[in-house]
Parts: structure tokens; C-alpha cells; sequence
């Protein structure tokens, strides 16, 4: 493992996320949303700090509700998202720092590097009851 990503989870204090990676919450809103399209009651926002490093990778999921992507250091990574019409690659770096990927849906995530440290901010905020997942 990269010396610095190391330093990252031990600074940082990240833990294993179930998809890959290492991460922690960094936000949670006291504020409390409905969501439109299903009526559940969430937090209005939350947001993480996600880690990936060399031979990991964040796999197939979805969420109910927006996720903004916002690249932070590292080697760039490569964010792939699937709904019903088409699949799209983008890479996020210095040049590219923030991409959207829509509600419900897929999106999977890998380092093109040594390490790759992101943040996720989702609104309606994120629950893992949200959260499905592929195990690929």
C-alpha cells in the first residue's frame, strides 16, 4: 500500500466499506428531508471520505438518492455509472474534480493508481437501507 494512503486511513481514521475501500462520515445533517419518489424520511445531506487503493475497487451499487463525487489527491480514478440507457466512464482528477451520478443509478469505482481519496456527498442523505449492492 502507498505510504500516503496508509497515512490517510490511520489520520483520517477510515474504516473497511462493505463495496471496497476504506472511508468515514463526515456529515450528517440534523435537517430532515421526504423523499419524492419513494416518501422515506432522510437526512437532507451526508457526506464521506473514500478511500481506494492499487487492486481495490468500490463495486456495482446504487443508492436512492443523488451522489455528487468530489476528487481530493492521488492518482486519478475511474467512476463508472450504468442506468437504463447507457453506461459512462469518467475519470476523476486534477483536472476533473466533481461528477454527478443520478439516483438509483449503478456506479462502480477503481484507483487508475496507487490510491485514489475521494469524498461522496448524497442527497437525500445516505442509509445503508438505501444501499443495494451487486459483490461484484
Amino acid at each position: 500500500m502507498h505510504p500516503r494512503a496508509r497515512q490517510l486511513i490511520d489520520a483520517r481514521g477510515l474504516a473497511p466499506h462493505p463495496e471496497g475501500g476504506w472511508y468515514r462520515q463526515v456529515f450528517k445533517s440534523e435537517e430532515r428531508v421526504v423523499r419524492l419518489h419513494d416518501g422515506a424520511n432522510r437526512s437532507a445531506l451526508t457526506t464521506i471520505e473514500f478511500l481506494l487503493v492499487e487492486g481495490t475497487h468500490s463495486a456495482w451499487h446504487r443508492v436512492q438518492s443523488d451522489e455528487v463525487w468530489h476528487f481530493y489527491e492521488g492518482d486519478p480514478l475511474e467512476l463508472i455509472v450504468r442506468d437504463d440507457k447507457r453506461e459512462t466512464a469518467v475519470v476523476l482528477d486534477e483536472d476533473y474534480r466533481v461528477h454527478v451520478v443520478p439516483a438509483r443509478a449503478w456506479q462502480s469505482a477503481r484507483p487508475l493508481g496507487a490510491y485514489a481519496f475521494v469524498g461522496c456527498t448524497v442527497g437525500p442523505g445516505f442509509e445503508f437501507d438505501d444501499f443495494t449492492m451487486t459483490g461484484d
